[in-house]
């Protein structure tokens, strides 16, 4: 299958594309600078594309079968300024559309579009446990994920299914929050953020990509689906599982004013508890390979 990837340098987008190339796909990567465009030595092929302009190389998509669009700026990377706050915006948003208005024009659309998204879309929602039934939350994020998804539309009208995985944090060392927490946690120097009652709804990477490809495959499956573990944890319980398999001490814990200091407005997400769970893959029959927080944590370590 020729399948198209924006985002393929991030955590899940270069792990994806190791996947599918081991299994013989064909990988196109949309890239935003030019000089890196064409034959990678990766064997994947590189085409342009300009989110924030509504550019993309439509030819470089023709014979594309499927696309996994993975393209935005990192939620965790920068304190949460007015600018950064426009740009996780505009990079998810204007993104999406750019794209789906491209899928829909080309001769021969591709038959399926997973378009990302993420737990954030039900805002904060403490202990009650959450599927993909739930409706949006009203937080920033939650606004985010709602007009994120809205942007694929012109995609679903031009007849392609379009699923959206909405992940919670993906356990890996390699990157995301788990690449930041892991080697504080080696050194006996982690602890839970907050009082540690926050659900953190998490997946490892292996299930992350492993959900993905499911969702390719899967015919009957559109719309939004939970990409977490069916075991949902607090950020105490995830803590202490980080403390059992490293063997190290926990003894850190991160006050909630330090946090609002040193993060801003972002610490509303880092103590806001998600407590979603992945109805839809469970009842479609995927298993996970880690679906308990220890088995998780030994996966990204």
């Amino acid at each position: 299958m020729r399948i198209a990837v924006t985002g393929s340098t991030g955590l899940i987008g270069s792990a994806l594309v190791r996947s599918l190339l081991a299994d013989g796909h064909q990988v196109v990567r949309l890239v935003r600078h030019r000089s890196k465009t064409g034959p990678q030595p990766d064997g994947t092929t590189a085409i342009g594309w300009n989110p924030l302009l509504g550019q993309v190389d439509r030819a470089g998509l023709a014979g594309v079968e499927a696309v996994v669009h993975l393209a935005g700026a990192g939620v965790g990377d920068h304190r949460w300024t007015d600018a950064y706050k426009r740009e996780i915006r505009e990079s998810r948003v204007l993104g999406t559309e750019t794209l789906a208005a491209a899928l829909a024009g080309l001769a021969e659309p591709p038959k399926v579009l997973l378009s990302a998204s993420a737990v954030g879309y039900y805002g904060q929602t403490g202990d009650r446990v959450i599927d993909e039934s739930a409706p949006a939350g009203d937080d920033f994020l939650a606004e985010v994920c709602v007009e994120w998804e809205a942007a694929a539309r012109p995609a679903e009208r031009a007849g392609i299914r379009v699923v959206h995985p909405r992940t919670g944090l993906v356990l890996s060392a390699a990157g995301g929050a788990g690449g930041r927490l892991f080697p504080l946690f080696r050194l006996g120097l982690g602890g839970r953020l907050g009082d540690g009652r926050q659900y953190w709804s998490f997946i490892s990477l292996a299930d992350e990509i492993a959900a993905l490809r499911f969702l390719l495959d899967r015919e009957d499956i559109s719309g939004p689906v939970n990409l977490t573990a069916p075991e949902p944890v607090t950020n105490a319980e995830l803590t202490a599982a980080l403390g059992r398999v490293l063997r190290r001490p926990t003894p850190f814990p991160v006050p909630r004013a330090v946090l609002n200091a040193v993060l801003g407005e972002l610490a509303v997400e880092v103590v806001g508890s998600h407590r979603a769970v992945p109805r839809r893959l469970l009842d479609a029959g995927f298993r996970f390979e880690h679906p308990d927080v220890d088995s998780a944590v030994r996966a990204a370590l």
